[in-house]
């Protein structure tokens, strides 16, 4: 039966609401994708609406914890729009933000492209495509009032409930010799707040999570271009903060990132 999807509709309603506040209760029918290629096709408009090349990628619910508080059985990708990206040590206005939660993550930014094959991505090949790795901070948020009842292709479309990033200077290269599954990686506030975890957290290892983002996105036709930034997922449980609350992510020996929350 023929279906007149619209994903550019689709996209222009979610990012109305992105960039006003105002959240969705129900998408109409016809801007509701059926399938994970209709999902990503609303995902893709956005790039359209940002003036600069799309700067990476994330991963959204790679804990069981995480599928389970957004209603799904699996990771899902989202895209990480340069707009929405700060440095390290800044104010983040976050007025707009429903969520209100921050999380402590491990990025991996490509000197290589990776495009799209018949076969899976080997670990060794994604990691000789990879340049450098950052420690980084993602405020996430969805653009429904009822996101944990939506629907995976929905939240696909929301772009996997992505919205800022704190994105740090790169690493040393003690990385590529760390296990960092075994790492440990905390989220706190400087209202007493922390959250504590690790690498382990995110699909088993953070090298884990960014091989099957590397395959999916494989899978879907999609490229992932030198330049680009992966976002691994949380490692630790998202902390809850309040405007004005200064949010520092530690990596142990690896160093630690900070961010403050705009109390105005």
């Amino acid at each position: 039966m023929f279906r007149n999807f619209e994903p550019k509709r689709a996209a222009e309603l979610i990012w109305n609401s992105w960039e006003n506040g105002n959240l969705i209760d129900k998408l109409p029918s016809k801007f509701v994708p059926k399938t994970k290629l209709e999902a990503y096709n609303v995902q893709e408009v956005y790039e359209s609406f940002s003036k600069s090349p799309l700067f990476g990628w994330k991963i959204a619910a790679t804990s069981k914890a995480g599928q389970f508080h957004i209603g799904v059985k699996n990771p899902l990708i989202g895209r990480i729009l340069k707009e929405k990206v700060f440095t390290h040590n800044t104010t983040i206005k976050n007025s707009k933000n429903n969520m209100s939660v921050a999380e402590p993550e491990i990025a991996f930014k490509f000197k290589n492209d990776l495009f799209p094959k018949k076969e899976s991505y080997t670990d060794d090949e994604i990691l000789q495509a990879v340049g450098t790795m950052h420690p980084a901070i993602e405020l996430p948020d969805s653009r429904f009032k009822n996101f944990s009842n939506v629907g995976e292709f929905i939240l696909i479309a929301d772009n996997a409930c992505a919205h800022q990033f704190i994105i740090g200077p790169k690493m040393s290269e003690e990385w590529r010799v760390t296990n960092l599954s075994e790492l440990k990686i905390s989220i706190s506030s400087s209202n007493g707040s922390v959250n504590i975890g690790s690498g382990s957290n995110v699909l088993g290892s953070p090298y884990l999570a960014l091989n099957w983002l590397v395959n999916e996105l494989s899978k879907n036709n999609i490229t992932i271009k030198k330049g680009q930034f992966v976002s691994t997922g949380t490692c630790a449980k998202p902390l809850n903060f309040s405007p004005g609350d200064k949010i520092t992510a530690d990596y142990g020996k690896l160093g630690q990132i900070y961010t403050e929350i705009d109390n105005k």
